[in-house]
């Protein structure tokens, strides 16, 4: 499912921070392995799936020069994760050799009402491909049911996410009323498939299953509510954990250390959040042999009434 597994470790080795992200979202393994709608990677039938190195070396020269790279993000807004997400693989696949990007977020409409969009319509050896992409973060909260896997804002759920893509934006390229904008770009059949990246969060202290179908090498973290903090970090004396902005939640964190925080300023942060804050990602930064931070670990840390029931 993933050609690229050899390479999972090369965004640890890249610098630039963009150029890491998105050699993670090319390289990381997909949250689910078995989907009831077809996965594919997008540069499955790429001449880089052929021979990964082809793509590890255009990583490497993208970190040695990230100025196209910067120059395409700032063409649109990536305020939001899952649009930096998309125009991530956007650049990649305008650059992948045998693959060729007809369209990116395709509106289908019908009368003056817009149905849906489709996120990339490529074309490559085997055909024309409708593709949707997700980037999602989920965190396992156990029930007498499956664990319900929920977005760390609880107004996600990979479930209903599921639903939506099965029932809604894979359909849409085989809706009657896509002909009209598929026609004007191709006259071949359409293949609808999805590509889903992330991390799942297990909690700290309960027996949690992962969802059915989890890839055997999902990225995965912990999750805790802020009441059982104390006693987590004192288990672990050596961690040295700071929050992770939220555009920076994709590649594994990498900073020079003085950009690392203190237990101080940590307690302080800490002190300083609200009593019902917003679900923060954290990371635990260890030196290298480089003498730069990597991330070790990275768990959410929960109102003591999350999630949310709604």
């Amino acid at each position: 499912m993933n050609p690229f597994a050899p390479l999972v470790n090369l965004p640890r080795q890249l610098i630039q921070p963009a150029v890491r992200d998105l050699a993670w979202t090319l390289l990381s393994p997909p949250l689910l392995a078995h989907t009831h709608r077809q996965q594919r990677h997008p540069l499955i039938e790429s001449a880089w799936a052929a021979e990964p190195s082809l793509l590890a070396d255009w990583l490497l020269r993208q970190d040695q020069d990230c100025a196209p790279l910067q120059t395409w993000l700032s063409r649109s807004s990536v305020r939001r994760l899952g649009l930096y997400y998309e125009r991530l693989w956007q650049f990649a696949l305008h650059a992948a050799p045998g693959v060729e990007i007809l369209a990116a977020n395709l509106p289908i409409r019908q009368g003056g009402h817009t149905l849906g969009e489709l996120d990339l319509l490529l074309r490559d050896g085997s055909g024309v491909h409708h593709l949707e992409l997700a980037i999602k973060l989920y965190l396992g909260a156990p029930s007498p049911a499956p664990a319900r896997w929920i977005g760390p804002g609880s107004h996600d759920r990979l479930d209903l996410k599921l639903e939506h893509l099965t029932s809604h934006q894979l359909p849409l390229s085989a809706h009657p009323e896509a002909r009209p904008a598929l026609d004007a770009l191709t006259g071949e059949r359409t293949q609808a498939a999805m590509w889903i990246g992330g991390y799942l969060f297990y909690p700290h202290t309960r027996t949690c299953l992962p969802p059915e179908g989890a890839h055997p090498a999902h990225l995965r973290g912990v999750w805790l509510h802020r009441s059982e903090w104390p006693g987590f970090q004192a288990k672990d004396g050596d961690a040295r954990w700071q929050p992770l902005p939220r555009h920076a939640w994709l590649a594994p964190a990498r900073m020079a250390q003085e950009e690392g925080w203190s237990s101080t300023r940590l307690q302080a942060w800490l002190d300083e959040l609200p009593e019902h804050a917003d679900a923060k990602l954290l990371v635990d930064m260890r030196p290298d042999a480089s003498g730069y931070l990597h991330e070790r670990q990275r768990l959410f840390l929960v109102d003591d009434d999350w999630p949310v029931q709604g």
